[in-house]
């Protein structure tokens, strides 16, 4: 009779290595936070998917370390081109792209390269997710506002400042911004300022008082009330319930 690949004393002799090596793989929460980022399109993805992907807890599941982190790559990119779906990609595109990278790993000889051909393919799906809704559907000014914004959310952003860089007036670039976002630029800032917010406090172990800085709040009680009216939570209620160590 043939031996089973997976019985439990098997499993508990893994179990038994990794407490002596004190090695573990990553929770669920950690594995999962880089592709949150991803379907958000946020480049921060990139740098959180080769931290993952480069530490010593990814999954052992070949003797050969080159042929490891192939494996390691195909189920990294599966999830990746599943959340690009997720994002809105057409999925035949997703695939596409998912076959060319696994095709190109195939043929790499060592594990560095593995790991920069895994940031290149984080950043393009991540490059692809970001321009998703704006392609084909916003105008040009608007597109604008919208890198501004994202690039600026570290810092104050006046109304002025998207016209200047839009090169339109303000009066104008606020109508247009309305017609075509269907709401207004500061209701607009305001919410992506809220969803960065909400990953510090979920992953992060910041203050609120430099959460609240960071994105540019003018006080801590500013950012404490418009984080309520936007979530129903306070900060720390938020970060009780929501946090993922």
């Amino acid at each position: 009779m043939a031996e089973k690949t997976v019985n439990e004393k098997k499993l508990r002799y893994m179990e038994f290595l990794s407490r002596e090596s004190g090695t573990r793989h990553h929770t669920d929460a950690e594995d999962m936070h880089q592709y949150e980022l991803l379907r958000a399109g946020d480049p921060a993805a990139v740098k959180e998917a080769v931290q993952i992907f480069s530490s010593n807890l990814p999954g052992h599941i070949s003797d050969d370390p080159l042929r490891n982190y192939k494996y390691l790559f195909v189920a990294a990119i599966t999830l990746a081109s599943r959340t690009a779906i997720a994002s809105g990609m057409e999925a035949e595109r997703a695939y596409n792209i998912s076959d060319l990278y696994i095709l190109k790993m195939d043929r790499l000889e060592s594990v560095d390269a593995v790991k920069t051909l895994h940031a290149e393919m984080f950043a393009f799906y991540a490059r692809e997710i970001a321009e998703l809704d704006k392609k084909n559907i916003y105008s040009k000014p608007i597109v604008l506002c919208l890198d501004y914004i994202y690039e600026h959310l570290h810092e104050p952003i006046r109304l002025a400042h998207l016209a200047g860089f839009t090169g339109h007036n303000a009066s104008y670039l606020s109508t247009l911004f309305q017609k075509e976002m269907g709401i207004p630029i500061s209701d607009y800032i305001l919410s992506k300022r809220i969803e960065a917010a909400k990953n510090m406090l979920k992953y992060s172990t910041y203050s609120y008082a430099e959460i609240g800085a960071t994105l540019a709040f003018s006080s801590q009680s500013h950012f404490t009330r418009a984080f309520k009216q936007r979530t129903g939570y306070t900060p720390k209620a938020y970060r009780n319930h929501f946090f993922r160590p």
